[in-house]
């Protein structure tokens, strides 16, 4: 007699079991929140809450070494009819201006330039990016001799044409010229990598359609390259609008002195020196932090009036 040991019953296919199916929910519709969760961690922890304190030191007449008692919008009425405010205001968008435009427009065609076949390309590539890596420091002592008033190479070139010698510090739109010179020197090669890789992902048989068409490559240029590069000219221009407008480094370096105010008159102090100045010079916490939050409405308004022109790009509706 044979005995028959009786099979373990058959999963039907298809069918979990209950924990099974729990963890394949959790896999599909938790992990994904789990693996970015660090980063609205740390997004939480350094952007929302400076942000949220910074709003409630500015509702009071806060001191970094004194009392602090709760004065509303005192401070952003206050600020409002400040013209030391209104002054920076005018210098940052002045220099902003000044120098993101050219800044695009050279990244763009050095970006192109560099997506051709040229010899000792990558070299080439790697030698725009050393400003990038350049101290901030040395870039501001080079510029300030370029731009001295008596020795600077500038204004001996300007004496060979006949030119009287500029004293670059004392007026606004020397001093405007001079920081969005040293700007542009030291961002368009960042701007144009960005752009380089953004141009090699466009696919070659566009060009090679667009030669057997009879276009030349400006037109190829304008009617393939501009239009496809439209999200990455949007992100370049939201990243040189943020860096623009919170200008502070290079026009400290140029004044040469700790003191945040932008020259005598103030010809070129910016919003974020005049920031700095109210907090840690006047030792006006709740004042300053007024001041930071209008840069704040004044960067969003300015991301959206960029926006708004980049997105008719390549003939965006």
């Amino acid at each position: 007699m044979t005995l028959q040991l009786a099979s373990p019953p058959r999963q039907t296919p298809g069918r979990r079991s209950a924990p099974n199916r729990r963890w394949a929910r959790f896999d599909l519709k938790g992990v994904p929140y789990l693996l970015v969760s660090p980063y609205y961690l740390l997004f939480a922890i350094f952007g929302v809450f400076p942000l949220v304190y910074t709003l409630w030191v500015s509702l009071h007449d806060w001191e970094l070494a004194g009392d602090k008692s709760f004065t509303g919008m005192a401070n952003y009425v206050e600020l409002i009819a400040d013209e030391a405010f209104w002054n920076a205001v005018v210098n940052t968008l002045g220099m902003f201006v000044m120098a993101t435009v050219p800044q695009l427009v050279l990244a763009l065609m050095l970006a192109n330039a560099l997506n051709k076949r040229l010899r000792g390309r990558l070299l080439l590539r790697l030698g725009v990016l050393l400003p990038l890596i350049t101290s901030v420091v040395a870039v501001a002592v080079v510029f300030s001799q370029l731009f001295s008033r008596d020795y600077g190479l500038i204004n001996w070139g300007l004496g060979l044409a006949g030119i009287d010698p500029i004293t670059w510090q004392n007026d606004k739109w020397s001093s405007w010229l001079a920081i969005a010179t040293m700007i542009d020197w030291r961002w368009t090669g960042y701007n144009a990598i960005i752009l380089l890789a953004a141009m090699q992902t466009i696919p070659r048989d566009l060009y090679e359609a667009a030669a057997i068409d009879g276009a030349t490559p400006r037109r190829q240029f304008w009617q393939i390259t501009v239009p496809m590069l439209r999200p990455t000219i949007v992100f370049v221009v939201f990243i040189s609008t943020i860096g623009g407008l919170t200008l502070f480094t290079e026009p400290v370096m140029f004044e040469g002195n700790p003191m945040m105010t932008g020259g005598t008159t103030g010809q070129y102090q910016t919003v974020a020196m005049f920031i700095v100045k109210s907090a840690f010079r006047d030792f006006e916490m709740g004042y300053a932090s007024a001041a930071a939050w209008l840069l704040f409405v004044l960067i969003l308004i300015g991301t959206l009036i960029n926006y708004g022109f980049t997105r008719r790009i390549g003939g965006a509706r």
